[in-house]
């Protein structure tokens, strides 16, 4: 866990976007901000307000949690979560071939 006066988030938040498809435009407009203010934040220039923050979160449809896992004593793989952010908007033949995936691994482990 990294000090707390050392929080950089934007890398994160640039993940998430791009995870997503957003451009910084769309990004920007969806959350009724600058597209230069969005830049900012992704380059740790700018810290995002909480209100910002949870336009984000909603957004994306994830918790304040994910954002911040770095600095946050919390067990558990954050990592895999960032990983399926966007699975609710794939095709339906995508989901069942990652579903398979996942399960075919799983499986070969016992």
């Amino acid at each position: 866990m990294r000090k707390a006066s050392t929080i950089k988030i934007g890398e994160e938040l640039k993940k998430l976007r791009r995870s997503n498809g957003y451009t910084q435009e769309k990004m920007a407009e969806a959350i009724d901000v600058s597209t230069r203010y969005i830049g900012d934040i992704e380059q740790d220039r700018a810290k995002p307000s909480y209100e910002i923050l949870i336009r984000i979160c909603n957004l994306y449809n994830i918790s304040l949690d994910q954002v911040f896992s770095k600095y946050l004593n919390i067990e558990g793989n954050k990592t895999l979560e960032y990983g399926l952010v966007g699975f609710d908007s794939l095709s339906d033949e995508d989901k069942l071939t990652i579903e398979y995936l996942i399960n075919y691994f799983n499986s070969s482990k016992c």
